[in-house]
């Protein structure tokens, strides 16, 4: 009895003087684990007579539920203190304005690309892409640019090997498209991406910028398709005031070959700085595609017939938005970017 009176009298006083949960924990380590004093006090049972066992294992108990009340106590008392003080370590306060976080925004050339695209996938062409090195064969020769022409020089290519290079024009997809067909009609596609010339960048130049060309191949295709699809297509890019105009020009895989001019969309085709007072800006080349280039690519029917054309992206995001320096599509300025959020 003596022993139960003085672990009572330690335990009361280890439970009181706890501070932290740590230190109840301890407690209830020395108390009530499996060797602690109260179960050692249970094992003393058997040294007691059978009338003295029962009264010895009463007081047991009794000690036990008393300080386990006075240990949980105690418990809930620090775990409230605990959390309390972590609560007022982590508090947050609500009035401070929140992180303003910097989203990104798609390119300028990504917008005017996919307008394109979505122009001409609502008159039902189709959105081809091809590899960014290419092959002689398809970039050069499929286009009638034989190895011996001097429009190769114009070109600047920059080669790997002989056979193969960085493609100068998306016109390799094209001939591509052309070759994969064998033969039949009718062919409808815009083809994206990059290309390579060896240019020295400056305001109006890059070694690498983006084409979309076209290429529509069928029976009765004619000059007069072109023009309707190009007028659409400025239209819906610049105003639907705007009227385009074709000048005779010369490229290898059409004939006729045309430059298009788009009515200036500053003056309206009155003549302005933009437009050095003609009232018209160049914007793309097109023409009939060279029969020449149909019968490589296996197509022998004389009554097939076919256009192309092919707009610089940088061209017309220039045009469409102002822009003065075609570097400013690549200097990665996050402010400069950030102007297009609305066009989005």
């Amino acid at each position: 009895m003596n022993q139960i009176q003085q672990i009572r009298e330690e335990a009361i006083q280890a439970i009181e003087s706890s501070q932290s949960l740590e230190e109840i924990k301890k407690v209830h380590v020395d108390f009530f684990a499996k060797k602690g004093k109260i179960t050692s006090l249970m094992s003393q049972m058997r040294n007691l007579s059978p009338e003295e066992r029962p009264v010895f294992g009463q007081q047991v108990n009794e000690l036990k539920n008393e300080l386990q009340q006075a240990y949980d106590a105690k418990l809930e008392v620090l775990n409230q203190a605990a959390m309390d003080q972590k609560l007022a370590s982590e508090k947050i306060d609500l009035t401070l304005p929140g992180i303003d976080f910097s989203f990104g925004h798609v390119h300028p050339l990504m917008i005017v690309q996919r307008e394109i695209e979505q122009i001409f996938m609502e008159m039902g062409y189709d959105v081809l892409e091809g590899d960014e090195v290419e092959l002689d064969l398809y970039n050069f020769e499929r286009a009638n640019i034989p190895k011996d022409h001097p429009a190769r020089d114009m070109q600047d290519t920059f080669y790997i090997t002989d056979e193969l290079l960085l493609r100068t024009h998306t016109t390799a997809i094209q001939m591509r498209a052309l070759e994969a067909n064998n033969g039949e009609i009718p062919i409808r596609v815009i083809c994206p991406g990059k290309v390579y010339r060896k240019d020295d960048d400056d305001a109006t130049h890059s070694h690498q910028f983006n084409q979309i060309e076209g290429l529509v191949v069928g029976h009765g295709v004619t000059l007069s398709d072109l023009k309707g699809t190009l007028e659409l297509l400025a239209k819906r890019m610049f105003g639907q005031n705007r009227h385009i105009r074709f000048r005779p020009s010369y490229f290898q895989f059409t004939e006729p070959s045309v430059e298009v001019d788009v009515s200036c969309h500053m003056c309206d085709g009155e003549g302005c700085s933009v437009c050095k007072d003609t009232g018209y800006i160049e914007i793309l080349g097109a023409g009939m595609v060279h029969p020449a280039v149909l019968e490589m690519a296996g197509f022998e029917d004389k009554t097939i017939t076919g256009f192309a054309f092919g707009v610089g992206l940088e061209r017309v995001a220039m045009l469409k938005y102002g822009i003065e320096d075609i570097r400013s599509f690549y200097t990665n300025d996050a402010r400069f970017l950030k102007q297009f959020e609305r066009f989005e």
